[in-house]
């Protein structure tokens, strides 16, 4: 197995998820500073919008706008002439807050739930995951996920991959023309590690944040860990890869509590490091 050592890229952020590389910069949702950024390799900011209904997934529409999950309020939004508008209503389909999702080569968003109120202590549910085609219409395509989080698709578009963070495994599925989703299977299962944000590479592997093992781990389809990176004293919440050759996988890091959140303390950072295969472009 190989090792890694982060190295801090930027921090001064609340709690960071959705990490996209779009034009030539990380951009990411700190959820709970209601803001996303556009980060560039040297570490400066822009702040590309506010969501005071916390921002979380990022992903694009074919012809390049930009998608955000609103997850208070259960809403899809889009990015249209520096303004956020509505491009679909989740709130009949999701039962918890909505996270993150990958969107596809045709615009179909893939888009995860908590299944409960996870901050009031609601007992756990198990989720839905919910279809947004390009014209904004929506509909649920698989059932009974266990905290659907990050995803990717793989296999020249024909498998889409989920992290059921409390599940503790990435789920599998056939991925047919028309979006509909069939043969769920196990692509790995984590053991205690508990899937958030992922991501995916060229030679096929997916890099998972770990969250509350404080890990970022490479797998490998049937679960063998090729890569480990450790942030003590850390949540991994989420990453991406990207940079010029799209070998700097970034790490979203997060030094704070759950009640933290709330108070909005700063404690959220950007690391990266370095790593053999580059980025596929999912998400």
């Amino acid at each position: 197995m190989k090792t890694h050592t982060p190295t801090l890229l930027a921090d001064g952020f609340v709690f960071l998820e959705g990490p996209r590389w779009h034009q030539n910069r990380l951009w990411i949702s700190d959820m709970w500073g209601f803001k996303a950024y556009a980060v560039s390799m040297d570490g400066t900011r822009e702040v590309l919008f506010e969501l005071t209904e916390r921002p979380s997934g990022m992903g694009f529409l074919p012809d390049g706008t930009p998608l955000v999950v609103s997850m208070a309020n259960r809403k899809l939004m889009k990015l249209v002439g520096g303004q956020l508008v509505q491009h679909a209503d989740l709130s009949a389909f999701a039962t918890g807050d909505c996270n993150d999702m990958v969107v596809d080569a045709q615009g179909r968003a893939y888009v995860g739930n908590f299944g409960y109120d996870l901050f009031s202590g609601e007992p756990a549910k198990l989720a839905d995951l919910v279809r947004v085609d390009a014209d904004g219409s929506a509909r649920v395509v698989a059932q009974g996920l266990n905290f659907p989080n990050g995803a990717v698709i793989t296999d020249g578009g024909k498998t889409l991959v989920v992290a059921e963070t409390f599940g503790n495994l990435l789920t599998a599925f056939d991925l047919a023309a028309d979006g509909t989703l069939s043969n769920r299977r196990v692509w790995a299962a984590m053991g205690e590690r508990t899937p958030d944000g992922i991501c995916l590479d060229q030679a096929g592997g997916i890099w998972v944040a770990s969250f509350m093992t404080s890990e970022f781990v490479r797998v490998t389809e049937g679960g063998a860990v090729t890569d480990l990176i450790t942030v003590p004293g850390k949540a991994a919440v989420a990453c991406q890869l990207g940079g010029p050759d799209g070998r700097t996988l970034f790490l979203s890091t997060y030094a704070g509590t759950i009640d933290d959140l709330h108070q909005q303390k700063v404690a959220g950072a950007i690391e990266t490091v370095y790593v053999d295969s580059p980025a596929a472009g999912s998400p």
